[in-house]
């Protein structure tokens, strides 16, 4: 499976009947049955995923391969979860590795189908961090909540809550808990400094006093107390 995030990746030799083209933005999931010529443009970047074809193949049936948008909800599922394993797999015991394994052709036979069956316990944490990432690239947007989420992610909105819950921690307060990092971050930065009220407003929040509420109560100082303490702003 190759999901194109910049650039473009060219399969099957110049001039061949089955020469295949992918553009920033898309994916394409196919049997290769064995190695085939690829060009990429310049600056390309692309993730490469190798996955067993006695679980897939079945499901291109009479198909080639299968193509689509790269930003589909099963996609960026998929996605989420190999960065998981990515970051995780040195760490991983022998039944973390096979429930890895599983979700994983879980997840890419939803792309094959085009749907996934959220109900699935194997699927909450790579439907979570999808969902974060999905959140953490909106945090200064008005609408990031559970519902947009689960719209987005084509999923219920009760299936996202459970798969945010395992992780012990609710959508709406992931949300706030990002909004108050970045808003910390914002208050030490060497330039271009918000006032609170700003700060308030751009992240979202109602007013300057709930947003100094809000972080009074997770940091332990107000935001102007923070930021005249000197305190270094670290990722």
């Amino acid at each position: 499976m190759y999901v194109v995030q910049r650039g473009a990746w060219t399969l099957g030799a110049p001039l061949a009947r089955s020469e295949q083209t992918l553009s920033a933005g898309q994916f394409l999931l196919r049997h290769i049955g064995r190695p085939r010529h690829f060009e990429t443009v310049p600056g390309t970047m692309a993730k490469v995923l190798v996955l067993p074809a006695a679980m897939l193949k079945p499901l291109l049936g009479r198909r080639q391969s299968i193509t689509g948008p790269a930003d589909s909800a099963e996609v960026r599922l998929l996605v989420a979860h190999s960065n998981m394993i990515y970051e995780t797999v040195a760490d991983l015991g022998p039944a973390g590795v096979r429930a890895a394994h599983s979700t994983l052709i879980e997840l890419a036979k939803a792309v094959a189908r085009h749907r996934v069956d959220d109900a699935e316990p194997q699927l909450a944490p790579a439907l979570a961090q999808a969902a974060k990432d999905l959140a953490d690239s909106r945090l200064a947007d008005p609408e990031p909540s559970g519902t947009m989420l689960a719209r987005e992610l084509n999923v219920s909105v009760r299936n996202l809550q459970r798969a945010f819950a395992a992780a012990g921690e609710s959508v709406t307060a992931y949300i706030r808990r990002r909004r108050l990092e970045e808003a910390r971050l914002a208050l030490t930065a060497p330039s271009g400094r918000l006032s609170v009220s700003e700060l308030a407003a751009y992240w979202q929040f109602a007013d300057s006093s709930h947003f100094i509420r809000a972080f009074k109560k997770h940091y332990g100082r107000t935001p102007t107390e923070y930021a005249r303490s000197g305190i270094p702003a670290e990722n």
